[in-house]
């Protein structure tokens, strides 16, 4: 009887979907239809081709993000690693192809000393991970502004093939999206190592306790996150014909807003991969929502913090205990003559 009891519990576990899939995806479907009734051209063919790139770009951002906050950490130099992603993957090619590969290569080998450089003052050294992120950050802007002078240059045509054309119909960029999607999943939540990786987040004490090595565990995730941003970054470039210096600035807050939406803890432990990604096309298609009623910029950063800032109350305040609190308060008030 046990032994069929907990076989049930297992196989259910395994196709469980998590509140924040079901939360972000009943709200994804909820602000489609309220842009066919209120403003249809955020909703058009066009308008939503044109949004999936960049989509897929916030949601590998994001599962990054979402690897550093498993283990209760912070990745602040998001914008600079997207950045230098996207400057060494248009200034060293200069619209030759053929040094395309060299680039991409030049990108990787700077994210994962800039992964390093995080893991080694948050893991190691046991720095606030705002404060050592924000200082890589500066470095990685520094670079960016000494290889590119600020200036943008033209992507090659072969980036823009693949990381900008499509395939059947499907933006090449959802692909690749899809598949770090797959691939980060499967490492994480398919694999020992992955199980450990959770652990970890969960528990940094049980798992110092059981022999587990935290502080490389917590140190490999800004290698991996960093990975992640600048696979974004490639794709970031090859996106936009004509990228600027700074493009990635535009991802410090979304990182952590689909990371929280999609129902990863702040404070570490289990993480959703698929939830971030599908809260990564509500964000995308909130900014479409917002910009197709014309409103500023400004008022769209707003719309961003309020998600993150709801994104929070969700997941992090005890609403029943809130609710039966007032439930008290108000009987007290009543019973009071």
């Amino acid at each position: 009887m046990t032994d069929d009891s907990t076989s049930r519990r297992l196989t259910s576990a395994r196709f469980s979907v998590s509140k924040g899939l079901v939360t972000m995806a009943v709200s994804t479907v909820v602000l489609v239809i309220l842009g066919f009734a209120i403003a249809p051209s955020s909703v058009s063919q066009g308008a939503v081709l044109g949004m999936l790139p960049f989509a897929s770009v916030l949601a590998i951002v994001g599962l990054g993000q979402m690897l550093v906050v498993q283990q209760g950490g912070i990745d602040l130099s998001v914008p600079g690693a997207v950045s230098l992603a996207v400057v060494l993957s248009t200034h060293i090619p200069n619209q030759n192809d053929a040094m395309l590969v060299p680039a991409i290569l030049a990108v990787y080998a700077w994210a994962i000393g800039a992964g390093a450089l995080n893991g080694f003052m948050v893991g190691r050294l046991g720095l606030n991970p705002i404060i050592a992120t924000l200082g890589t950050n500066a470095l990685l802007f520094g670079a960016v502004l000494g290889i590119s002078g600020g200036i943008p240059r033209t992507t090659t045509r072969l980036l823009s093939s693949i990381a900008g054309g499509r395939t059947m119909g499907i933006p090449n960029a959802l692909l690749i999206a899809l598949v770090v999607l797959l691939l980060v999943t499967i490492l994480v939540k398919r694999t020992v190592a992955g199980r450990r990786f959770e652990a970890v987040g969960a528990s940094p004490a049980a798992a110092r306790a059981t022999g587990l090595r935290y502080r490389t565990h917590r140190g490999a995730a800004y290698v991996w996150a960093q990975l992640l941003f600048a696979t974004a970054g490639i794709m970031l470039a090859g996106i936009t014909n004509q990228p600027t210096a700074f493009q990635g600035n535009t991802y410090l807050l979304t990182s952590v807003a689909v990371v929280v939406l999609g129902g990863t803890s702040l404070l570490g432990g289990r993480g959703y991969p698929v939830a971030t990604v599908v809260a990564a096309l509500f964000l995308s298609q909130l900014d479409q929502f917002v910009l197709a009623l014309g409103v500023p910029f400004a008022v769209r950063t707003l719309v961003q913090a309020a998600a993150l800032a709801i994104g929070v109350a969700i997941y992090t305040v005890d609403w029943a205990a809130l609710r039966r609190r007032l439930v008290a308060r108000s009987d007290a008030a009543t019973a009071t003559p």
